[in-house]
């Protein structure tokens, strides 16, 4: 009996393809011909509740992200009940190592709480209700291990193991090599639009509006990146007919929908942790797939600035954070400048 083709087949032979693959601050009051005033102002003492409640007003005015918020919230009012602080200029560096002491958590802990509490004492200094940045000497060391990224080979056996006759898994297989091609984020690959794809020219063309910098950046992809991606559109226009919806998004769901409802959800990033359970693969995830990216360029011979700009970051230091490199291939390194 022959099976029926349903609207979920690709009929095009990806697998195919596949084989052919080569090897803002507050103004400053008018002290003009005032400044006594203008030194009792910034003196001025301020419940660290109120601040607080200041503080946060400004950030939703600002559109910061609801979880930010309460990470401010959360860490300064744990800061103010162990130290029984009242007011800000009751703050000081004494009191902020005594809170840190009081913690039984690892430092990588402490040091992102300390961060929140220091985002917070910059907003107040911002505000005038700090005279002085007493807490930018304040810091705690963190030895941190450079995670590993995918490599070619874990990539590989994620594509052989998955059905690319079937459109879910395809589009996961193409959202694999998106990520592990280009190093785009898993957020700005749920806001891809085939827009943003030229063929003509194997490139992203990414704008500002969906990147996490807001700056526009192009990247380019191979001829095999490029011939699945010309059979993902091909099928999405399918999906979209079938079900009646009328987006130009690159990555949706079987049913034609966006494949990301928040920065939390993501279809594509659950089908991914899915597939790792299930084949015992260790770093096959967004993250890892970008850090892939960004070793595979240093593996080739490219600059960091240049990988630290295609990966979207501001600080370079960030990017040195991608780049895994084991003893002996640092070893291997040295040796070819004797």
């Amino acid at each position: 009996m022959t099976k029926r083709k349903g609207l979920f087949d690709v009929e095009i032979d990806v697998r195919g393809l596949l084989e052919q693959k080569p090897s803002s601050n507050s103004a400053p009051p008018n002290t003009k011909g005032n400044v006594s005033h203008y030194a009792e102002h910034i003196t001025e003492s301020i419940l660290i509740c109120k601040a607080l409640a200041t503080v946060t007003r400004q950030m939703k005015v600002s559109g910061n992200r609801s979880r930010t918020i309460d990470d401010y919230v959360r860490h300064v009012e744990h800061f103010q009940n162990v130290t029984r602080t009242q007011y800000i200029e009751d703050i000081t560096a004494e009191t902020i190592y005594k809170w840190l002491d009081s913690m039984n958590v690892s430092n990588q802990t402490k040091l992102i709480r300390l961060k929140c509490l220091k985002a917070f004492l910059s907003r107040c200094f911002d505000n005038r209700w700090i005279e002085q940045k007493f807490w930018k000497t304040i810091n705690i060391k963190v030895d941190q291990k450079v995670k590993e990224g995918a490599t070619e080979h874990d990539v590989n056996v994620l594509l052989s193991l998955l059905d690319l006759s079937n459109f879910v898994q395809l589009r996961d297989a193409v959202a694999v090599l998106v990520m592990f091609k280009t190093g785009v984020r898993i957020n700005t690959l749920s806001q891809l639009e085939e827009r943003h794809i030229d063929l003509n020219s194997s490139v992203l063309n990414l704008d500002g509006s969906i990147m996490k910098n807001h700056q526009q950046i192009k990247l380019p992809f191979d001829d095999l990146l490029k011939r699945l991606l010309q059979v993902l559109i091909q099928q999405n226009t399918i999906i979209r007919k079938g079900y009646r919806k009328s987006n130009s998004l690159l990555f949706i769901t079987k049913y034609g929908d966006p494949i990301s409802s928040s920065s939390t959800h993501n279809n594509i990033q659950k089908r991914l942790n899915k597939y790792a359970k299930m084949y015992g693969l260790r770093n096959i995830n967004p993250h890892a797939l970008r850090r892939g990216f960004a070793k595979t360029l240093l593996d080739k011979g490219a600059n960091v600035a240049v990988i630290s700009k295609a990966l979207g970051h501001s600080d370079i230091s960030v990017t040195t954070q991608y780049l895994y490199l084991d003893v002996d291939e640092v070893a291997s390194n040295l040796r070819s400048y004797l």
